[in-house]
């Protein structure tokens, strides 16, 4: 996985918070947009326009069911349990930061807050307390991005479908780069994810962790202009991937192997992988091929009950006939 976040932060550990940022009302305007050199300055504008933002907004009390969260928010999976102590929080001390949105067509978009105004939802309250802000399309896709990278721990491919959504807003991808303050080389890294196989994707978007930005660029080149068995040996391979049994870094590689030796996928021949749901994440799956079956469970995945019932089951199938 790309190391993106952990590089941001420990450049920007110093930064204050957009609400804590002081605005001075003799400081002199910038006569032109700043163009960060580099996340740690993309997060710093992104702040300071989050801060300028809440100065000249107007407060108000919305309903809840009235706002929808930012269309560029890159973050599609929230964690539910941090959702929850913050719910908890919210309904019992109330909401001390309002959050931030915008009019649109609609209604009202987010422009900063969305977990503050889904624990509103989860605990369903009817309302909740606003800044109404004026920003463009550029600004709120931006803000979003460059925010959420930093201080969330996103995916590759969040990150990814993120920046293909911002693009829009950009005249050139020279100039997205340089607003994300990221080389074009590693900002093309995340683009590739868009040229991945559709089954990749689907699986992607139920768990985005599954495949790395590096890995994702690497199987893109590999299938470059590649007929359609090498798609199904790329097929056979990932739901191994999926299953838990193939490292993601090592996919590309095994899928050249694979097709360099005769155009047939070394293992994987003859195998029939079932994928085993709980809820919509994936709990684990079911193997069959010429060596055997195979049941995989993820950790954590059962409780201690669970699993004594499992192994009854099999105890019984297996047990010998009295």
């Amino acid at each position: 996985m790309s190391n993106l976040r952990e590089r941001m932060m420990s450049k920007t550990a110093d930064l204050r918070a957009a609400k804590d940022i002081a605005v001075d009302a003799q400081q002199p305007k910038a006569s032109s947009p700043r163009t960060a050199p580099g996340m740690a300055a993309a997060l710093a504008a992104a702040q300071q326009r989050v801060a300028e933002l809440e100065r000249v907004g107007s407060p108000s009390e919305l309903p809840v069911a009235e706002i929808v969260p930012n269309p560029w928010q890159p973050r599609k999976v929230f964690n539910e349990a941090k959702l929850s102590e913050l719910a908890e929080s919210i309904r019992e001390a109330g909401l001390i930061q309002p959050i931030v949105v915008r009019r649109s067509s609609s209604g009202y978009q987010i422009v900063a807050g969305e977990r503050r105004w889904r624990a509103h939802a989860m605990i369903g309250k009817g309302t909740i307390k606003v800044m109404v802000v004026d920003i463009s399309d550029q600004d709120m896709a931006m803000l979003a991005l460059v925010e959420n990278v930093v201080r969330d721990d996103l995916s590759d491919y969040e990150i990814s479908r993120s920046i293909r959504e911002t693009e829009r807003e950009f005249p050139n991808r020279k100039r997205l780069a340089e607003s994300l303050g990221m080389a074009r080389s590693e900002l093309y890294r995340y683009l590739s994810f868009a040229d991945l196989p559709e089954f990749v994707l689907e699986d992607l978007n139920l768990q985005p962790r599954l495949l790395g930005a590096t890995a994702a660029q690497e199987v893109v080149s590999v299938l470059r202009n590649r007929e359609a068995r090498a798609f199904e040996i790329a097929r056979e391979l990932w739901a191994q991937v999926v299953a838990g049994e193939l490292d993601q870094t090592k996919l590309a590689r095994t899928i050249k192997q694979s097709i360099d030796s005769n155009g047939t996928a070394s293992g994987v021949k003859d195998r029939n992988i079932e994928k085993i749901f709980a809820g919509k994440s994936q709990a684990g799956s079911i193997t069959k091929d010429h060596s055997g079956l195979t049941v995989k469970i993820k950790a954590g995945m059962l409780s201690g009950d669970q699993e004594k019932q499992i192994r009854n089951l099999i105890a019984k199938l297996f047990a010998a006939d009295e």
